[in-house]
């Protein structure tokens, strides 16, 4: 992209166990020594991000860098949006991932090293992507709507999001992390859940362990249950993990990680621009890793709606092409479910 004039990075402190405020003077020496002069911003709260995020777009920024992991990325993507309109439709999220998870930045092919991710904010180019809308029950009781650009899960994921605050944080978010991980693993029972799909009438039951919603292919520090996904195709990608005990889990949790998840017999994928999803039972709910509200579920698409800087070899770039990069032909079964041949 040519240099813009105006560059913000908003920063979360807190991120990567505190790592990314000691470090933020040698950082943000890096970033001004390729972009010019950048303004700081701190986030202090949760929801900072977002209002930060609209205040500088409205200052005229055409380029606002989150620096931090996943969550916060999401709260400065949200604030590129005011009621499904963009904020400045001509300006540009970038990543400077400083956390402990990093799957978005998986899915864009974004080093992790500060070094070549801030390579990449000076010398790639902006590429539009989709974003997701949900609406969702949130924990007070009311409706409660929010944007995501990587992926969104409900069942298992959901919980594990929601034990995440726990005593073992004094530790660091990856150690109440990979708790709650285990904790949820060994006592979690399965949730009947039904699916519509892109408005259509039909109900599609399933007990599930878990159901992600991509836009982006990983969550989770690596997991990648949605490796299908792209991020400008126009569609979400579903993947429903149906229940099993935790035995059964144990000995297939090699396959989220391997990009091979839609080949076990458990699991199910579609495709679709509009998910309705309900719930029997209370089904917690977590987007780019955190926990939100419960089911009942709306999720929508905004294609293309987001300009967000990535390596100049990315196939995003390819618009016409990228659809049929790396996606195999699935078939279909009687529930309209993508499921893998072999």
């Amino acid at each position: 992209m040519s240099k813009p004039t105006k560059v913000a990075a908003i920063v979360n402190p807190q991120s990567a166990g505190g790592r990314t405020a000691r470090h933020w003077p040698q950082l943000a020496a890096m970033l001004e020594s390729r972009l010019g002069r950048v303004v700081t911003r701190f986030t202090d709260e949760p929801g900072a991000g977002i209002v930060i995020t609209r205040a500088l777009l409205r200052e005229g920024c055409d380029l606002i860098v989150a620096v931090g992991g996943d969550g916060t990325i999401n709260e400065v993507a949200n604030g590129f949006f005011d009621k499904d309109h963009m904020v400045r439709p001509e300006a540009v999220l970038g990543i400077l991932p400083i956390g402990t998870g990093g799957d978005f930045r998986r899915t864009l092919g974004i080093p992790a090293d500060a070094a070549g991710a801030i390579e990449i904010l000076a010398a790639g180019v902006p590429a539009c992507i989709d974003v997701g809308k949900a609406t969702f029950r949130a924990s007070s009781g009311g409706q409660n709507s929010r944007y995501f650009v990587n992926l969104i899960s409900f069942g298992m994921g959901g919980h594990v999001a929601a034990e995440s605050k726990n005593f073992m944080g004094r530790f660091g978010g990856k150690s109440a992390f990979l708790w709650a991980t285990l904790k949820t693993f060994l006592t979690y029972r399965g949730r009947q859940v039904t699916l519509a799909l892109d408005g259509s009438s039909t109900r599609l039951p399933f007990f599930i362990t878990n159901v992600a919603v991509g836009n982006g292919q990983f969550h989770g520090g690596g997991m990648r249950p949605c490796p299908a996904a792209i991020l400008n195709d126009g569609v979400l990608d579903v993947t429903v993990i149906s229940y099993a005990g935790a035995l059964k889990l144990l000995s297939s949790f090699s396959m989220l990680y391997s990009g091979e998840v839609y080949s076990h017999p458990k699991v199910c994928h579609f495709q679709a621009a509009r998910i309705v999803a309900e719930a029997a039972s209370a089904t917690e709910i977590e987007i780019d890793g955190e926990p939100v509200g419960m089911l009942p579920l709306e999720v929508t698409l905004l294609p293309r709606q987001l300009r967000v800087q990535v390596p100049s070899s990315s196939p995003l770039l390819r618009v016409s092409e990228v659809a049929k990069e790396g996606k195999k032909v699935p078939q279909k079964n009687s529930l309209g479910c993508f499921c893998n041949p072999g």
